[in-house]
């Protein structure tokens, strides 16, 4: 019977993010997409979820809609996230048995409040999740980097993902010191979108603005390896003509300025209330940056400017917290410490 059982039991890591999910199944990454879903407005009917979805944004008519679930990490609309994970876990090809016991452990920001955490639950719990547990990002991206969070010793996370920037100083399984902003991957494409407005008279969508964050985006306006201008197609807001203009990395890390900076100060704060035992770990350990951000260029260098101290881009940083949340699913006994179980909230 309990061989039976066995087969029928499907075992997920999510990390449900702001601008992309991603779930791990036996190790390996099954979906990458985009978090967004597309309904149809009159029927509310699901058409398309992740990359469809996002082919279609900011390109409807109105009889359909895209909606992005999550802002600043946390679900916003409660119906369309079930959809949206219920979607994602459909493309795995999971057949929905009866007797099938699925279990995930799905991370969440630090910040994230206690109505915002059974938000998360009753979604797991519509999918007909039978075990479910969060996990910190933070928490996740140490353990996706390979850091032992049990030792008594102290390492910074900074964790930079599209709707929330996590920062926090770990230790014996657990969170000494944090700080949770909503100034992220998201906040940055804003910024663009902004800038383009002021300084071309261009209007440009969200995805638009995400390429140039991309092929240019960059926090230092001087760099060792410049990335070639890019070519940008929108809206004259003059004419509401069409027109295409060319922009530098240099530009781009003007627009980006004020919410790096936003970043830094947050480090910093968490520098500054960290026991002093952890700071001297922190001061031989470095810095660890994980997430899409840390993949903008120079921001590294930028913040081992600030802080005086080594900073560290992880590999592959954008997969960093769904590997580190599947290194926790696949011995919950072990990180029960640092897990949150349905019945604590």
């Amino acid at each position: 019977m309990m061989k039976l059982f066995g087969l029928f039991k499907q075992e997920l890591a999510i990390d449900l993010g702001t601008a992309n999910t991603l779930i791990i199944q036996d190790g390996e990454v099954v979906v990458d997409e985009p978090s967004i879903v597309a309904s149809n407005r009159r029927t509310d009917e699901t058409i398309a979820v992740g990359r469809k979805a996002m082919q279609m944004h900011e390109k409807t008519h109105e009889e359909i809609k895209t909606i992005r679930p999550l802002k600043d990490g946390v679900i916003a609309d409660f119906k369309a996230a079930e959809n949206m994970i219920e979607g994602m876990i459909r493309m795995i090809g999971r057949k929905r048995r009866f007797f099938t016991h699925l279990k995930m452990v799905i991370c969440i920001p630090s910040g994230i409040t206690e109505v915002e955490k059974r938000a998360v639950f009753d979604s797991a719990d519509h999918v007909d999740s039978k075990e479910t547990y969060l996990i910190y990002e933070p928490m996740a991206a140490a353990l996706g980097i390979g850091l032992d969070v049990e030792e008594p010793v102290g390492n910074m996370i900074i964790d930079i993902g599209g709707g929330t920037t996590e920062i926090a100083v770990i230790a014996l399984s657990g969170i000494v010191t944090d700080q949770s902003i909503r100034t992220a991957g998201d906040e940055l494409t804003n910024d663009i979108m902004g800038y383009m407005k002021r300084q071309h008279n261009i209007l440009i969508g969200e995805r638009t603005a995400e390429q140039i964050k991309i092929h240019v985006g960059a926090a230092l306006p001087e760099l060792e390896h410049p990335p070639e201008d890019f070519a940008v197609n929108g809206r004259d807001l003059m004419t509401g003509i069409p027109k295409q203009i060319t922009v530098s990395y240099q530009e781009i890390a003007g627009a980006l300025d004020e919410s790096i900076t936003a970043i830094e100060e947050a480090v910093l704060r968490a520098l500054e209330a960290t026991p002093p035992e952890l700071a001297s770990d922190i001061y031989r350990t470095g810095l660890y940056l994980t997430g899409g951000g840390a993949l903008l260029r120079g921001l590294d260098k930028r913040i081992a400017s600030k802080t005086k101290l080594p900073v560290h881009i992880a590999d592959d940083p954008l997969r960093a917290v769904v590997r580190g949340t599947s290194a926790a699913l696949a011995d919950t006994d072990r990180y029960m410490p640092i897990l949150i179980p349905r019945g604590s909230v």
